[in-house]
């Protein structure tokens, strides 16, 4: 007989032990986030960077792809600098009849950028320059696929 008590008591404390680490498993399981995909960050596929990340990322890409030297990193942030100024500029502008006419404007933003790739590809050593442009050509592949994916969420 006590050897009865003594196997109840076992399998009672067994079933309420693995119950307890079911239930632990299943509330890490629900409880945790999803993964962020390359690309996004810890704010979620949603979140636009801050102009500051964009900045960052932008800089240390470029650097790394076109392999830039101290003083080309310097040159780049001063062009970086005159861009933001320029767009800046261009937004106080155009901020009254910005959602009516956003496509008036597009030609100026992108005159814009073509002087930021003129003066940047003029800083560059001549064997940067084809780095340089795979790396432009590998970010406008990336976002015109971003725009894509932007696209298939909203509807």
């Amino acid at each position: 007989m006590p050897k009865t008590r003594f196997s109840a008591l076992l399998s009672l404390l067994l079933v309420f032990f693995s119950g307890a680490v079911l239930g632990a498993f299943a509330y890490r399981l629900y409880s945790v986030g999803s993964v962020p995909t390359r690309g996004t960050n810890a704010a979620g596929p949603g979140h636009r960077p801050t102009p500051e990340e964009f900045r960052r990322n932008y800089t240390a890409s470029l650097t790394k792809a076109a392999k830039l030297d101290d003083q080309q990193v310097a040159a780049l942030n001063g062009i970086l600098d005159q861009t933001r100024d320029e767009v800046d500029k261009l937004n106080e502008k155009i901020k009254p009849e910005r959602d009516a006419l956003n496509e008036k404007w597009r030609p100026e933003r992108e005159a814009i950028q073509t002087h930021q790739v003129e003066r940047i590809t003029a800083i560059l050593h001549p064997d940067q320059r084809p780095l340089y442009e795979a790396w432009r050509v590998e970010r406008d592949r990336q976002h015109k696929l971003h725009e894509q994916q932007r696209d298939q969420f909203k509807k």
